[in-house]
Order: C-alpha cells, then structure tokens, then sequence
C-alpha cells in the first residue's frame, strides 16, 4: 500500500492521493469530505495537539431531577420532581396524621373509665431499718421531751404560752422564767395551767419567783410525772452540740439542735407587763429559740439539762415579736438549782450587792464599769467607792461593762469580802467590800 505523499512547498492539510484519482468513497457527501475537511485540525495530521481544560457542568442547563455537579456527583434537584410526585408525598404525610388522630381518637372514647376508689388497695414500702443510736438528738427527744411542759398563762382576756421543766415530779415541781408567769401573780381571776407531753394539763400554782434571775417554780397537783436530768453547766465548752426543747410560738413539743456558741455572755433581762430584771451570765446557743421557748431545756448529748432557755437575739430588738437569728440565751442550770433550791425551801431567793449604779465605759484602750452613784450605807458605800470610780475588776476577774460587774457580784453570797480594782484619778487602786444582802 503505498503512503500519501508529503504536501506540496506552500499547501498543508491532508493532500490527494497520488494521481490525482479520488477515492471510491469520495463523495461531497461523505463524512471525511465535507466542506470544512481541509480546515479541520481533527483531520489534520500536521495540527498542533495541547491540553485544555476540563468539561464544566451547569446544574441549570441539567435536565431533570437528578443531576451532576462539577464534581462529578449525582444529586436530587427537588425543584425539577414532578408535581404529581409531590402532591403524592404531601397526601401521604396527611393520611398518616390522620389515621394516627383518628385512631387515638377511637380508642379513648372506646376504653372503659376504671373506677376511682380501689377498696383494699396496699401502697408498696420498704423497711430501712433506721438505727437512731444513744446520744442522737432523736434518742435524747425522746428521753427528755416527756418532762418538758407547756405553761398556759390567762388573765382576763389575755393569754401568753412559755415552756417548763419537771425538776421534781414526785412533788410536781416545774421551773419556768419568771416573765413567763409574773403577770398572772397576786392578780384576781388569773389562771396557770401546764400541759404535759401526753396532753393532759393542770393547774399549776407559783411557788416562788425571783425577778433578779428570771426564775420561778410552779407547783402541780399530779402523781407520776417524768422528771428531767440536771446536768452541770460547770462543764460545758463551746463547740458543744445541745438541744432545745419546749413550745416555741405555742408548738408544744418542739425539738431544735444546734452548739454551744458563747460561754459566759452578760445578758440584761427585762421584759414589758414583768418585774424582770436581771442580768444572766448566759450560755449562749445557735439552736432555734423563739417566743414560746422561755422556760424549756436547753440539753446536752447526754440528755442532762444545762440551761433553761430564757431570751433570744433579735434583729427588731424585742425578744417578744423578733425571731431567731441564730443567738439564742439560757440561765446555766448550776443558777437556777441554786435558786431553784431557794424558792422551794423559803419561796425567796437571796442574791448580794455592792450597792452601787454603772453604765459600761472604754478610754480606748481598757474598758470598766463607771459609778453612777451610791447607795447610801451600802457595802459600796462602806469600802469607800466614791462616784466617777471606774471599776474595773472584782476578785480577780476582769469587769468591762456593768453587765459583768452585775454577774461578777451575783457569783457570790451575802456577806462574802471580795475585792474591787478601780480607777480613780487616773490611778488604780484596790478595796476591800463585804458585801450586802440585795
């Protein structure tokens, strides 16, 4: 077979066969001959190849819903679905919300109502098998509310709930504070009454009360009652854990926990419609005391009275309508036996006196009672205290406001001889008082 010949000095593109003689496929119509043929690069042997760059898809000129993008992926185009496909999927979506409705429908309004009571019905429960061990405020409620009452106090018209605690319950002797009951003394027509744990009450009657330390013992007509374990307040520290008992707001029966916060607090007692007027070296605790609680127990871990819950702390300053805040007063029980004791055996209690008036003073640096006046042949008076003294100790103990000069003389008898540090002039001096029967 013999090759075409190379083209002609200034002709290019594909050239006749030799001879001139076309083939026998030469025809105007044909594919290879067509009008364009000799311009065709395709065609030419002799064209220049080259890379070009790759074929681009435009979605928009894709026909139909699934089309292909410039990465080569197919995707469904949703606009290009057809309506009758749609409209389709929109009814089905339809019919199943609506068969499901119907079908919720039906059977509500076809299940029988039960009946609303279930005679014999048994609630499940579980038995714990809770230990409340010795010592838990649980173990020591238990032990010690029984002897822990409710004073009702009523004269004319009016009416005031405190606490009591059962300190003798053979004879029926219940020690209260003495604000609790002073209104009620020596006035016509006025009526004590104490309610015991088991609810039953009656009528208490005053034994003796004493205004200078806030105490007072009733007496009951009623054999068998459970009596309370005094403890000593002699050992008690801060930190320790005690609980409240008694009827706060007139809630017989009510049980508080808390610490010991404060030991030997100077507290001035005094309260409106009572004789009160005292100044209690106070154990001091956070349990919550109220209204209500006066005259309960204030008990230790060991169930052993230590205080007799007497005043509160209160934002409002009135320990009658104030709340607790968490500071919370009681008579030290080692007090209140002592005149507790008293009041049984004579219906008095004997307190001593220097026989002078104070208000609390600082220079700044140091702080002491100052004497406001003497009494006149008062052991003050005698020992040759003279006003404008700045007292300043009492037997060795540090006195810095007249609340602890008032505790400091009650901590000792009549006729005892202690001695009084004070300043006068600027210097300190010492003196010997005996002092006197209050």
């Amino acid at each position: 077979m013999r090759a075409f010949a190379p083209a002609a000095p200034g002709q290019s593109g594909l050239q006749d066969p030799p001879g001139g003689r076309p083939g026998r496929r030469r025809t105007a119509s044909g594919p290879w001959w067509k009008a364009d043929a000799r311009s065709d690069p395709w065609r030419d042997p002799e064209a220049p190849a080259a890379l070009g760059a790759p074929a681009v898809y435009e979605e928009d000129a894709q026909a139909g819903p699934v089309i292909v993008d410039a990465r080569g992926r197919r995707k469904l185009r949703i606009r290009d679905l057809s309506v009758r496909v749609s409209v389709l999927a929109l009814l089905a979506v339809l019919l199943v919300g609506a068969v499901g409705g119907g079908l919720g429908w039906y059977l509500t309004r076809t299940a029988a109502e039960t009946p609303l009571l279930a005679p014999g019905t048994q609630l499940s429960k579980v038995d714990p098998g809770v230990a409340r061990k010795p010592g838990s405020v649980a173990d020591i409620a238990a032990r010690v509310a029984p002897a822990v009452v409710s004073i009702e106090v009523r004269v004319g018209q009016a009416g005031a709930t405190g606490s009591g605690v059962v300190v003798d319950g053979g004879k029926g002797y219940i020690v209260t504070n003495n604000h609790v009951v002073s209104g009620a003394d020596g006035v016509s027509g006025a009526e004590i009454r104490a309610v015991f744990s088991d609810g039953s009450g009656s009528k208490a009657r005053i034994v003796g009360r004493d205004p200078s330390s806030d105490v007072a013992v009733l007496k009951v007509e009623k054999p068998g009652l459970v009596t309370a374990s005094l403890g000593t307040s002699h050992d008690v520290v801060v930190g320790d854990p005690v609980v409240a008992i008694g009827s706060p707001l007139g809630l017989a029966g009510t049980v508080t926990s808390g610490i010991v916060s404060a030991l030997d607090r100077p507290v001035r007692l005094s309260g409106e419609g009572s004789d009160t007027n005292a100044v209690i070296d106070a154990v001091q605790t956070d349990a919550p005391i109220n209204p209500g609680n006066s005259g309960g127990a204030l008990v230790d871990a060991t169930g052993a009275v230590i205080g007799i819950n007497t005043a509160i702390a209160s934002l409002g300053g009135n320990g009658t309508t104030g709340g607790s805040i968490g500071l919370g007063f009681a008579i030290p029980i080692d007090t209140v036996r002592q005149i507790s004791q008293e009041l049984i055996s004579t219906g008095k209690a004997v307190h001593a006196s220097l026989g002078v008036n104070t208000r609390s003073v600082t220079d700044g640096t140091r702080d002491g009672a100052l004497v406001l006046n003497v009494e006149k042949q008062s052991a003050a008076a005698g020992a040759g205290i003279r006003e404008q003294d700045v007292v300043i100790a009492l037997e060795g103990k540090k006195v810095r406001s007249s609340e602890e000069l008032a505790v400091a003389v009650d901590s000792h008898k009549p006729g005892d001889e202690v001695t009084v540090e004070l300043v006068r002039g600027g210097h300190s001096q010492k003196l010997q008082v005996t002092l006197d029967r209050a």
